[in-house]
């Protein structure tokens, strides 16, 4: 018998064999980045066990042998219904014995899950700074590698410095768990040059374009948002923006019931309850002091309660961010994390009120963006104190300019104008080194930050050239 090998081992293993659904040789495997550098030797004893285990498959023989992941085989005597996903036979090394428990009863024929309500019980049960979804050693865990050196700063400044490269990644993996089918090269370009990708539905391009406008209203409000009303309302107006049949629905309160396709669960249906408990939720949040406790806790209770006609999960992973934008940790990206986990961690939520499979995905989706954005932030080095004092002057400067269509000259004579009037005199000529700075390195990459479209950029860079 071929010897045993461990967990993440199997896992690195079946991940490369999934990237060729029609079957892989050594040579493919070996061709995926996780397994580079791996003996051909070694992954062909791997690949031995994963046979014996059953965990794959074996088609053809000598050099044209490929290796084929082994779909779960349908009971025929029960009802599976064809859009329900397929499932894989191997854990990620990540998921606990908990969350493995509630991956099995979620991933049953919708036939043998018993329909259920929403529970009140399951929220009023939470006392905030008393009640933990999160173990203390996930809490301290995740607080050290999301940890910047930032805290003392403003709220938000970790995120000005990471925004371009987060708006991109955020957009892309929220809109990807929804079945968004953008690549992430596509989202770039849409992102920071305004190209819509051919080939892909108007609606994706919107979802991507709202992920965008609600991450910057988090970062342009930092200090002022929380787990209120007006926050998360509009949160979900940006989201849902021209996404949902009644434009009137953006940003309220739903007053209908809804339902959700692929689960026994029904969501609460009396409109006075629903915004009721979408208070209490609010409430509990803004009580909550550990961030990531926070973040986890309306993971789960935002989409739980569906207070929104649609859109309630994409809110619930942008409001996740939330306590860890005002705390200068690395933001939560979803990089990673992968549909049918994310899916079913949510279904656990619905269906037992067992948060530990989406427990488990959170944890690690922490820890994959964190990795991400603390390299991120290496490479940017630490902050100039004077740029984050005028970093809204600097912005509001630099779109007058490009707006008004300012040439050189004289935009050399408005700002001196300007700061003469605005600015203490020591700070006057560092400002405007900072704003010439900022016009000579202005592209259509960048703009974002600045609130400035691409029309306007195109229309401004003659006068200026």
């Amino acid at each position: 018998m071929p010897r045993k090998i461990s967990h993440s081992r199997v896992y690195s293993v079946i991940k490369a064999a999934e990237c060729f659904p029609f079957g892989a040789s050594i040579n493919d495997i070996l061709s995926i980045p996780m397994m580079r550098g791996t003996p051909k030797r070694t992954l062909q004893r791997d690949l031995d066990r994963l046979i014996h285990e059953g965990l794959l498959k074996v088609q053809g023989k000598g050099r044209a042998t490929l290796y084929v992941i082994p779909f779960e085989e349908e009971n025929e005597s029960s009802t599976i219904l064809r859009d329900e996903p397929t499932t894989y036979k191997v854990d990620p090394p990540w998921l606990t014995a908990e969350g493995r428990r509630i991956r099995y009863l979620v991933q049953r024929p919708l036939t043998e899950r018993t329909p259920v309500g929403y529970k009140s019980d399951f929220l009023d049960a939470y006392q905030p700074n008393r009640t933990w979804y999160l173990p203390a050693t996930t809490r301290e865990e995740l607080a050290r590698i999301g940890y910047v050196g930032s805290e003392e700063l403003p709220p938000g400044t970790y995120l000005t410095q990471v925004l371009q490269r987060l708006l991109i990644d955020l957009s892309w993996n929220s809109s990807r768990l929804e079945g968004n089918t953008y690549s992430l090269l596509e989202t770039e370009r849409l992102l920071q040059l305004g190209e819509a990708a051919e080939g892909h539905k108007s609606e994706e391009t919107q979802m991507i374009l709202n992920h965008k406008a609600a991450l910057e209203m988090l970062s342009e409000d930092a200090a002022g948002i929380g787990f209120n009303s007006h926050t998360i309302c509009n949160l979900h107006a940006l989201l849902a923006d021209n996404l949902i049949r009644d434009p009137s629905a953006c940003g309220r309160v739903r007053s209908r019931p809804v339902g959700i396709t692929g689960t026994v669960f029904h969501p609460l249906a009396v409109p006075q309850l629903v915004e009721e408990k979408f208070e209490q939720i609010l409430w509990v949040a803004s009580e909550i002091e550990d961030p990531y406790e926070q973040a986890f806790f309306v993971m789960v209770h935002l989409p739980y309660l569906q207070p929104f006609e649609d859109i309630n999960k994409r809110v619930s992973r942008l409001a996740a961010n939330i306590p860890l934008i005002r705390h200068n940790l690395c933001p939560l990206s979803f990089t990673g994390v992968e549909q049918k986990d994310y899916i079913g961690g949510l279904l656990g939520v619905y269906e037992l009120n067992c948060i530990e499979y989406l427990r488990d995905v959170f944890v690690w989706a922490c820890k994959s963006s964190a990795n991400q954005y603390i390299g991120v932030k290496e490479a940017l080095g630490a902050p100039d104190p004077f740029r984050l004092r005028y970093r809204n002057d600097i912005s509001r400067f630099v779109g007058k300019i490009v707006r008004e269509k300012m040439g050189r000259r004289k935009t050399e004579d408005w700002i001196a104008e300007e700061v003469e009037r605005s600015l203490p005199k020591s700070d006057r000529r560092r400002f405007q080194e900072l704003i010439s700075i900022e016009m000579d390195g202005l592209h259509s990459g960048n703009i974002a930050r600045h609130r400035l479209r691409l029309s306007e950029f195109e229309a401004w860079k003659n006068s200026w050239e």
